[in-house]
């Protein structure tokens, strides 16, 4: 590959951008939709909804879930809603003030078209959503209820209890069964996706392993989407379920797929701490509750008091005093790193200092416990099972954790990758949030891509590119089949004594330490060479059990954190090449006297896309950004 492909932004006024893409791209008759395959990898909210969409529009798909069922799509766990431009009367909401909070919470780090278009969509999201029966919350008249979140200034969060995108999934997924059940998707559960197919350098199939199994498969269509989530898993200690992982655009990414911006990582503000050196993930609990939680510390470095008997007076509710106009509503790049700030000035509580406090007291007062527990029943109910403290009693303690990827692939305005015909939605690719993703966009983002922009895009391509069938005796899939083998046999053929565990636990360290909340070069310099001899450690050390036949869950985590190493020293590379702060990307060397993050627009307003280089480090690229609508300006919510 030689420079960057074509973004294909969309020339003219942004307003009305999408409409006139749209209303240009070539169509397919339905006839002819019949006879295209298309393949879905992965089925959160973005996969479901796009196999759903395009098996409805006549082509016939075929699903691959790593899980038993699309149901335990990670998507599931979102907690807190879902953001919609739908005006109310009184708060003056609109569909540029959601473009312009979305590009301003990104730090002026995304492209300006997508945001205008993803603000444009997201109405007709709630839309399809109520129509397959999202119970969203509701006023007692019957409107939409809705609730603010962190970086705005509105309530413009639909939501259904703490349990949004469980019941977002469960409506796609319900749209995606109903094409099972018509004959038009075929649903393939427990295949891991370990190697992207390409022939002349277009995207056509994959290689997956059958977890129950072991079996290897080829899988062949017209075109690829990749719908497979982030990965924040890298860090070890995440907010991710356990299952997730970055295989799938990892090995895409080796097959020549750009990656773009690996070091924009979200730290999610309120999550519970981690109880003990052995455990394996952290529990996110939901921005939301900083609508009606007031963040706080003691103002006494050392102070042990139970929190009911720390005074008002005593109590340093920092958000609000450092943010006045946003408060505990600030985005959640600013809030992680305020408290983190704090908890290392020994103003911390709980074990180790490491916690902030949560406090939902004043609330409670105000409008009694049955409100708040209609609300937020299901977090409190977890946060109790989790900690052991009631939440109605006692505040919660609270600490950031690596939660949401802005980075992944590099896709065009049409969602397409470097490799033609791979198409790439959802968390997998390099999103529309910029360096910071806001609070309640994540899933927004998911089903746009799915429902709205990938059934266009994906048919304009077949449209204008008609290619032969490819079987599973093509060359091309059968050196993808026996690369992948040779991958699996190397890895349990190994014969050290250390489990994967222990490798992956001692890389989260590295990156939580060097490439977390706060970067500087010294750190990443180090964390680059500490990564690259963790690697060597794990190809020499590594103990893989069992074998390549039926389920094996060790060497499945063995796969995933061999190609964690190799995105973990891409992160790295990334975050020191980026000689400026922005977003969740804070390098302690660029900031302001006032500890803010410090851009640097004449050198670095743009998208690094990097190149795998099999013959040495990897090629960075730059993609411009253009800004005509909204100026950047210095990131504020004060």
């Amino acid at each position: 590959m030689s420079g960057l492909p074509d973004p294909r932004i969309p020339a003219g006024p942004i307003a009305d951008a999408w409409r006139r893409t749209r209303e240009g791209l070539p169509l397919i008759s339905p006839l002819r939709k019949g006879q295209l395959d298309v393949l879905v990898v992965g089925t959160g909210l973005a996969g479901a909804s796009a196999a759903a969409t395009l098996a409805q529009q006549g082509y016939r798909v075929t699903v691959l879930s790593f899980h038993d069922s699309p149901r335990r799509a990670h998507s599931v766990a979102a907690q807190g809603g879902i953001n919609a431009a739908r005006p109310v009367a009184v708060d003056g909401d609109s569909v540029s003030r959601l473009f312009a909070d979305t590009l301003k919470g990104g730090d002026f780090r995304a492209r300006e078209a997508g945001c205008q278009r993803l603000a444009e969509i997201s109405s007709g999201i709630i839309d399809q959503c109520v129509a397959q029966g999202v119970p969203f919350a509701r006023e007692y008249g019957g409107s939409l209820a809705t609730r603010s979140f962190g970086g705005a200034l509105v309530s413009r969060t639909f939501y259904a209890r703490g349990q949004t995108g469980q019941q977002l999934l469960y409506g796609a997924y319900q749209a995606l069964m109903r094409q099972v059940e018509l004959g038009r998707v075929t649903l393939l559960t427990r295949r891991d996706m370990l190697e992207l197919i390409t022939v002349d350098g277009v995207a056509r199939g994959v290689v997956t392993r059958r977890t129950v199994t072991g079996e290897l498969e080829v899988h062949t269509a017209r075109t690829v989407l990749l719908c497979t989530g982030g990965y924040s898993n890298v860090y070890y200690l995440s907010t991710n379920a356990l299952k997730s992982n970055a295989s799938a655009i990892w090995r895409a990414h080796r097959k020549g797929a750009l990656f773009a911006n690996p070091c924009f990582t979200q730290i999610h503000p309120t999550c519970i701490p981690s109880g003990d050196a052995f455990q394996s993930k952290l529990t996110l609990m939901s921005e939301s509750l900083r609508n009606d939680g007031r963040i706080w510390l003691p103002k006494q470095a050392g102070d042990l008091r139970e929190p009911d008997a720390i005074p008002e007076e005593e109590r340093d509710y920092f958000l609000e005093r450092m943010y006045p106009t946003y408060g505990n509503m600030t985005p959640r790049d600013v809030a992680s790193r305020r408290a983190r700030e704090l908890c290392n000035a020994g103003r911390g509580v709980g074990p180790d200092g490491r916690s902030v406090y949560l406090d939902l007291t004043d609330a409670i007062k105000a409008e009694g416990k049955g409100a708040i527990a209609a609300r937020y029943g299901n977090l409190m109910t977890m946060y109790e099972r989790i900690s052991g403290d009631d939440p109605y009693r006692k505040p919660m303690r609270i600490y950031p954790a690596p939660h949401y990827t802005m980075g992944g692939l590099w896709v065009d305005y049409h969602l397409m990758s470097s490799i033609p015909g791979l198409f790439v939605l959802g968390e997998a690719n390099y999103s529309e949030h910029g360096a910071n993703r806001l609070g309640a966009s994540a899933l927004m983002q998911g089903l746009a891509d799915g429902y709205f922009i990938a059934p266009s895009t994906v048919t304009a391509w077949l449209a204008g590119n008609p290619t032969p069938e490819v079987t599973p005796e093509h060359p091309a899939c059968r050196d993808a089949l026996e690369s992948t083998r040779l991958r699996i046999e190397t890895l349990l053929a190994n014969g050290g004594s250390t489990p994967v565990d222990s490798f992956h636990r001692e890389l989260g360290a590295v990156m939580i330490e060097r490439c977390g909340i706060s970067r500087d070069a010294d750190g990443l310099r180090d964390g680059l060479n500490r990564v690259a001899e963790l690697e060597a450690r794990f190809h020499a050390e590594v103990r893989v059990p069992g074998d390549a036949h039926g389920p094996n869950a060790e060497l499945e985590k063995a796969l995933r954190v061999n190609d964690f190493f190799g995105l973990a020293q891409l992160m790295l590379r990334d975050a020191l090449a980026r000689e400026e702060s922005c977003g969740a990307h804070f390098r302690e060397e660029h900031q302001s006297a006032e500890g803010e993050a410090l851009r640097d627009d004449d050198h670095f307003a743009h998208i690094a896309a990097w190149e795998h280089n099999t013959d040495g480090a990897p090629i960075r690229h730059a993609e411009a950004l253009q800004f005509t609508t909204l100026k950047p300006s210095t990131r504020s919510y004060k």
